[in-house]
């Protein structure tokens, strides 16, 4: 359980970091006509919502799909913004 938690952890940590949705609330945050709580209490419950939502589909996309396919369809996804990324301007 505890190697499951922090593997989750990690991944989901270093894939956040500097992302739109870190700026976003780093923005919010800097604005000052907010407290710095509501701020972080609002971003914190949109990341729960969001993890759950997709722990939820998750849960039942594996039903129907091996989650080797899952795993190449998200690593192809990755790759696609990326490229989509590097050549938009």
């Amino acid at each position: 359980m505890w190697a499951t938690l922090l593997s989750v952890f990690a991944t989901v940590f270093l894939a956040e970091i500097g992302d739109k949705t870190q700026l976003a609330t780093l923005l919010y945050a800097s604005e000052g006509r907010a407290s710095r709580w509501i701020v972080f209490a609002g971003s914190a419950l949109a990341l729960v919502t969001a993890a759950a939502i997709a722990t939820l589909l998750g849960s039942q996309i594996e039903r129907v799909i091996r989650p080797s396919t899952l795993k190449i369809a998200a690593g192809l996804g990755f790759i696609a913004v990326g490229v989509w990324t590097l050549l938009s301007r």
